[in-house]
């Protein structure tokens, strides 16, 4: 019998879709969806899923930025057999969000008996909601904003690249949050740094995905919720996509702030009068 129906899997695509690229943590949240639902948070099968259904997400981040990565992807094709072309910024840009993808990738391997279990917590992901909401505000407030997309460097990446590992460790940090407010507190604009956020997502993600696909095809699951949970999570979060790059264009990050908060303390709540099972 396969741990996650129909039903459940759409209602899990859309909330995948609506958190993977807000800074509210897609991963808490599908935590909390999923205790919510009554399916078992630390079955492999249903972690395996969560991750599967995060390709949906970046495929759409993949057709959304469809122009931009074909031209990266050209520039350094280019690169590798023409000296001239390494002095592209295109050409660097793709080598920095690789060099950038490194830091995730170790800590995902080396660390994944410590994610999957001690840290595999709504009491974690309800303090790190509260926490990171901190981190957002301060990079809000003391944020200088003056630097564009042209002005990242290779130490911009690495550090905003480094910092998805906060997600990695605290589910309910948030991945685009954290990496979006380290590109504020670098100096970056609103609009670079989650560009730069999205763009560093797409390695992250596919290895996740493609890490867990094993489990998620192993461990009891059907096919076809999760590919129906796969296809809502792409519509969805290709709106998303749409609607946040317009909202940051012209708005600070306070909505979310208050949101994590009130989210984490309710969340708190429930743990605590044992509507949730932590």
């Amino acid at each position: 019998m396969s741990v996650i129906d129909i039903g459940q899997s759409v209602v899990l695509g859309i909330v995948e879709g609506l958190t993977e690229f807000l800074p509210v943590s897609s991963t808490g949240h599908l935590k909390i969806a999923e205790g919510l639902l009554g399916i078992p948070v630390g079955d492999q099968a249903v972690v395996g899923f969560t991750a599967v259904i995060q390709m949906g997400a970046i495929a759409a981040v993949l057709v959304y930025f469809f122009r931009d990565i074909v031209r990266f992807a050209t520039a350094w094709g280019r690169g590798l057999v023409n000296a001239q072309a390494r002095q592209e910024r295109d050409y660097k840009f793709a080598w920095w969000v690789i060099f950038a993808t490194l830091p995730i990738v170790a800590a995902g391997l080396l660390l994944q008996s410590l994610v999957k279990g001690p840290l595999a917590s709504l009491w974690v992901v309800a303090v790190s909601l509260i926490a990171g909401s901190g981190i957002m505000w301060a990079a809000d407030r003391y944020g200088t904003g003056k630097r564009a997309e042209a002005d990242t460097t290779l130490p911009d990446a690495m550090l905003v690249g480094g910092s998805q590992i906060l997600a990695l460790l605290f589910p309910g940090f948030s991945r685009s949050g954290a990496t979006i407010s380290t590109g504020l507190l670098l100096g970056l604009d609103r609009v670079a740094a989650t560009r730069l956020s999205f763009f560093l997502s797409i390695p992250a993600l596919t290895g996740a995905g493609l890490y867990e696909l094993k489990d998620a095809l192993g461990g009891g699951l059907d096919p076809v919720p999760l590919l129906i949970g796969t296809i809502v999570s792409f519509a969805v979060a290709y709106a998303a996509i749409a609607w946040l790059l317009k909202f940051v264009a012209r708005h600070t990050f306070t909505a979310f702030i208050v949101y994590r908060v009130i989210a984490g303390l309710v969340l708190l709540g429930l743990i605590t009068t044992g509507v949730l099972n932590a």
